[in-house]
């Protein structure tokens, strides 16, 4: 008898549970976040506070052990070490560098793919756009050194330009793609009626295209600048002697054992990406990412 009571009343619970969930958008939604929200606390958020923490320790030299004692000489070396300022500007050089050569290479792609070509040929140009994504980043990057070796095809040799030629390749389905979609809401109206009006390409460009793309471009520039930003692996291989960011605080988890200022050195590119999206939030680029 007792069965016949609890399996009555479950159907009767899961209803009044429906019933407060409906009314109740705000829980609801909050029920639906909390497992990814857990995840990105514990996962991304937890790590940053962990690097953000050993940051402030140092390292002792006689027996490479962390002294888990507040310091802020990780950060003073940082700031006044004429070599660090070096590198930081360096690495926002190339970043910037790159974002604007995927930016020229990729507004004329992704407005082919959204205006000129038929709805089955754009399937098609999408797909190739993403394929390059499907291969290995080490095979790309080591793609292009052989190409840039001296025996190579191009022959340009190792170095800051090679650096910048890699990573604007590796980097650029990811301004394509923002840019792409951003075209595809654009009406073509808009096109027809500034042509009907007497305006020549350029100033179509300038005054209709370019400020209804813009934030779709400066959220490709998110993509790029960020990865270019931390990137270490393609100066590895085709830098040469070149240093960024990410080569330093590679090097200082590994030959140099300096945990703590290897976690000082990696706020500097979560700072100046933090200063970027301040700056681009007013665009509307965040939403079209």
């Amino acid at each position: 008898m007792t069965t016949i009571t609890t399996t009555a009343a479950s159907p009767g619970m899961r209803r009044r549970a429906a019933s407060f969930l409906h009314r109740h958008a705000g829980v609801r939604l909050s029920l639906l976040l909390s497992a990814p929200l857990a995840w990105l606390g514990l996962a991304y958020l937890g790590a940053l506070a962990a690097l953000l923490v050993t940051a402030f320790w140092s390292t002792d030299v006689f027996t490479g052990d962390v002294v888990k004692v507040f310091t802020w000489a990780n950060f003073t070396d940082l700031v006044t070490g004429e070599v660090y300022r070096t590198v930081a500007l360096r690495s926002i050089g190339v970043a910037a560098a790159v974002t604007l050569i995927d930016l020229v290479v990729a507004f004329p792609m992704a407005f082919a793919m959204a205006k000129l070509a038929s709805p089955r040929a754009q399937r098609w140009l999408v797909i190739a756009v993403l394929t390059p994504l499907w291969a290995s980043y080490l095979v790309k990057a080591y793609a292009w050194r052989v190409m840039l070796s001296s025996d190579g095809v191009l022959g340009w040799g190792y170095g800051l330009t090679a650096t910048v030629v890699t990573l604007s390749y590796l980097w650029l389905p990811y301004m394509i793609l923002p840019i792409y979609a951003g075209l595809e809401r654009l009406p073509d109206s808009l096109l027809d009626a500034a042509g009907d009006l007497g305006a020549r390409g350029w100033r179509t460009f300038r005054t209709v295209v370019w400020p209804l793309t813009f934030p779709a471009a400066v959220a490709g520039s998110i993509f790029t600048f960020s990865l270019s930003l931390g990137d270490y692996i393609t100066v590895k291989i085709v830098g040469g002697k070149t240093q960024l960011i990410g080569n330093v605080v590679y090097d200082n988890i590994g030959a140099a054992n300096n945990l703590p200022f290897a976690a000082a050195v990696a706020t500097v590119p979560v700072v100046i990406m933090l200063v970027y999206l301040a700056a681009v939030r007013r665009t509307g680029a965040l939403e079209n990412l």
